[in-house]
């Protein structure tokens, strides 16, 4: 995982206020965050075996994080601590479940370049994800580093911020909701937004919230796989549950493929076939079915962390998705 740590500080509130307007919250807490940390956290309680990229500031909060990972049983060895603070996101979270999110990079700016232990992670993972809460630089190393390598690369366009041209080509899986769909693609449609994105590399998936989500591959969209209904009460960290819990349940297909063949995956040509801006593909192949179960799985996850309040706090670990899909 190579991604954000911050610090969340949430405020719960009936409405949003007006211009210029002040109104009541009636809730606020701390809650570890950030999207890389969250995706990480939901892989990790979700069976994955998990290593953290990225920095903290020499500050509590920093303090805090890395103590949460660890608790988490996520490997901090790429884990830097950098003079300043560390990263924040305040969130408004209305009582309707919907929020909103201004974060504040702190300490995930000054990952600009990666450094060789950090290179070495990424090299000898099946699996990489990214977003967009770190510098473009680092995203940019991440993924070369993950294609001369063969690592399987996720990444999650959020929040959407330029790119180079060649980027999203590179991708394996992309992983993004309705409005980030659309702003990279200038397809409103979901289905067609999931074509485009999918078309020049392996998958893409489009997230709807409580209409599910869009899959596609190789530029062709494969359907709607719906959601599980629940009664919201935060949806912070649905969309980081859903990444985390994919990526886990992908890469424990993927050992389960290994021990049965008794032999390295080969790699599913549709997934890692090299793009036009570069070389190489993952090592790992994604099926059809493996994806579709994934995305069951994740499904699931999400519809169980926003039936509770917060981000970390509010995802489910392995045991209780199983049992729901018992």
């Amino acid at each position: 995982m190579l991604g954000s740590a911050n610090m969340d500080l949430v405020v719960r509130q009936p409405r949003l206020p007006r211009p210029g307007e002040t109104i009541f919250g009636h809730d606020f807490a701390l809650v570890p965050g950030g999207k890389g940390l969250n995706q990480a956290v939901a892989a990790a309680r979700q069976g994955g075996a998990v290593d953290f990229l990225g920095a903290v500031g020499r500050d509590a909060y920093g303090t805090e994080l890395r103590a949460l990972l660890v608790a988490e049983g996520i490997r901090v060895d790429g884990l830097d601590t950098v003079d300043g603070p560390t990263g924040t996101a305040h969130i408004t979270v209305l009582d309707s479940g919907e929020n909103s999110i201004v974060v504040v990079s702190g300490a995930n700016a000054a990952v600009t370049v990666l450094d060789p232990g950090q290179r070495a992670v990424i090299a000898a993972a099946d699996f990489l994800v990214l977003q967009c809460e770190l510098p473009v630089s680092a995203l940019v190393e991440g993924l070369a580093v993950a294609r001369a390598s063969g690592t399987f690369t996720v990444f999650t366009p959020a929040p959407v911020v330029p790119l180079p041209a060649a980027f999203l080509a590179g991708v394996d899986l992309v992983v993004a909701n309705r409005l980030e769909a659309e702003e990279l693609t200038g397809e409103a449609d979901a289905a067609r937004a999931a074509e485009s994105l999918s078309a020049r590399r392996g998958w893409a998936i489009v997230t709807l919230g409580d209409e599910g989500c869009v899959v596609a591959r190789g530029g062709v969209a494969l359907g709607l796989a719906p959601a599980r209904p629940v009664r919201p009460v935060d949806t912070t960290g649905a969309g980081d549950t859903f990444v985390g819990a994919l990526v886990a349940r992908l890469a424990e297909g993927s050992r389960g493929a290994v021990a049965a063949a008794g032999a390295e995956v080969a790699p599913d040509a549709a997934v890692t076939g090299a793009a036009e801006s570069g070389t190489g593909g993952a090592r790992v192949g994604v099926s059809e079915e493996a994806m579709i179960d994934a995305i069951r799985w994740a499904t699931v996850a999400a519809s169980v962390s926003v039936t509770r309040a917060g981000a970390t706090a509010s995802m489910p670990t392995r045991a209780e998705v199983a049992a729901i899909l018992a």
